[in-house]
């Protein structure tokens, strides 16, 4: 990963300032250790007229696997593969924000022991990123500096550009200007931006997280007109960070309106104040619905196909109806986290009995997944290419045939109602599709018919009268006597 800051000086403000700014020699090329790679700072150019001062982060790929531990975009990879071969050791990331943040954290904070007048002047700068992730395109990138006052150039790189018709990819090299900055909100806007644009972070983001945010923000960010945006993106989509973040800088903005203290403004609201109960998060319901229709079916084994980590199957065993709970997935990551949520080497040994994990491809027959009552595939089928889809539906409607087969899935309308999702966006970086309530429907049916199954459908979650619910399930009963004899 590559940044790089540029400034002009005069006689009186030479240009070279910049290195006591960033407490960093400019005839010196210097190294830090990093938890991911090493981060390296030179200058290209040092003179009284002008000044450049790079940032090369080289990331080691392998430690960023081996210690993500599941958390974030370096640990949760789709594939195997993923994990070695992919942008991050070239693109602009929460890595290059952490690496400057680190490397340049007086300068950040606005400090400088040598020359403590030099911080607060303004001074022209000129900030270039080679290769910046951009999930919102050109466009957003300018949404978000141009209010802060950067002049911005953002140019989408071409997928190959010995095949111009394969279009543009997310990356973007962007260049920022501006005549009068100073260096520590320079450092401020990238710090939380950066991550932004790239939707991802590599560490799990914790509740400090909305103090740093915060603390970055500071002077900017409550008045920023994407501040809904960066502050759910910064914070991972976490809701209840993302709600605590956003009340604080409510009250900053109101603070400044009415010029007082943030003090003042909280101590305004009476202890009395009733609070709004927290909404039951989306998964949960998911989770509580395909509890109800397993209930309602009478099943007692039951199959999680593509149970991931572990969730449904440790609500499951918690209901002694269900003597079975058999979890597939072709992950063997997934499962070995499911296995320690679930605490399998401490398990009573009748408890044990209750449960198996192993691994399975839903494109393939598997004998091992035959003669269940029941059969839940809970947000899966969007991971599918459209292609594989029949695979699945042979292997679990046509050989393994559960009497009660359970399908979920997210509904693209009610993707309007999500403020912080882009609009045309999917909500998981690894769905390859989303489908209408129609189009859903229009599958299940034709899947029922071909198979022997009637389908009902039942909303999860709030039902918008206009929109639909966010999550849309299938309920698949086997209606042939005799192969539900069978079965």
């Amino acid at each position: 990963m590559f940044l790089t800051i540029t400034t002009t000086g005069t006689p009186e403000r030479p240009a070279t300032d910049l290195g006591y700014l960033l407490h960093k020699h400019p005839e010196k090329a210097q190294a830090f250790s990093t938890s991911y790679g090493t981060a390296h700072v030179l200058y290209p150019e040092a003179d009284a007229e002008r000044c450049t001062a790079a940032l090369l982060l080289e990331v080691d790929a392998v430690a960023l696997v081996r210690r993500g531990k599941g958390k974030g975009r370096g640990g949760a990879p789709d594939a195997a593969l993923a994990q070695y071969v992919n942008d991050r050791p070239y693109a602009a990331s929460s890595l290059l924000a952490v690496a400057l943040s680190g490397v340049f954290s007086s300068a950040m904070k606005g400090v400088c022991n040598a020359r403590p007048e030099l911080p607060a002047l303004p001074r022209p700068l000129r900030i270039e990123v080679p290769a910046l992730p951009a999930r919102g395109g050109p466009g957003l990138v300018r949404r978000l500096f141009e209010p802060l006052g950067w002049t911005v150039t953002a140019e989408p790189v071409p997928l190959d550009t010995e095949f111009p018709q394969w279009g543009d990819s997310r990356y973007v090299r962007l260049e920022l200007e501006s005549a009068d900055r100073t260096l520590a909100e320079a450092l401020r806007h990238l710090y939380v931006l950066l991550p932004v644009l790239d939707d991802a972070k590599h560490y799990w983001v914790a509740p400090d997280e909305v103090d740093k945010l915060l603390r970055a923000g500071e002077g900017w960010l409550p008045g920023h007109p994407e501040q809904k945006l960066i502050t759910s993106r910064y914070l991972a989509r976490r809701w209840s960070l993302t709600r605590a973040a956003t009340e604080r800088l409510e009250l900053v903005r109101l603070a400044e309106t009415d010029d007082s203290e943030v003090e003042e403004i909280d101590n305004a609201v009476g202890a009395e104040t009733e609070t709004e109960e927290r909404p039951t998060p989306l998964a949960v319901r998911r989770r509580e619905a395909i509890t109800a229709a397993l209930k309602a079916s009478g099943a007692a084994r039951v199959l999680d196909l593509g149970c991931g980590q572990g969730q449904l199957v440790q609500t499951l065993l918690k209901d002694p109806a269900f003597t079975e709970i058999v979890g597939v997935d072709v992950s063997m990551r997934a499962l070995t986290i499911a296995s320690r949520r679930l605490k399998l080497d401490r398990m009573g040994e009748r408890q044990a009995a209750r449960v198996k994990l192993f691994q399975g491809s839903l494109a393939y027959t598997d004998q091992r997944i035959k003669g269940y009552d029941a059969a839940v595939l809970s947000e899966v089928i969007e991971h599918l290419d459209l292609p594989r889809l029949p695979a699945l539906e042979y292997a679990v409607f046509g050989s393994a045939r559960p009497r009660t087969v359970l399908v979920t899935t997210p509904n693209v309308e009610y993707n309007v109602r999500w403020d912080s999702l882009p609009a045309g966006q999917v909500r998981h970086g690894d769905h390859r599709f989303e489908w209408t309530r129609a189009e859903f429907r229009a599958w299940a049916e034709a899947v029922a018919e071909r198979h022997g199954y009637g389908a009902e459908f039942v909303p999860v979650g709030p039902d918008d009268p206009e929109v639909g619910p966010p999550t849309q399930m299938a309920v698949f009963t086997l209606t042939t006597p005799k192969e539900a004899k069978a079965a």
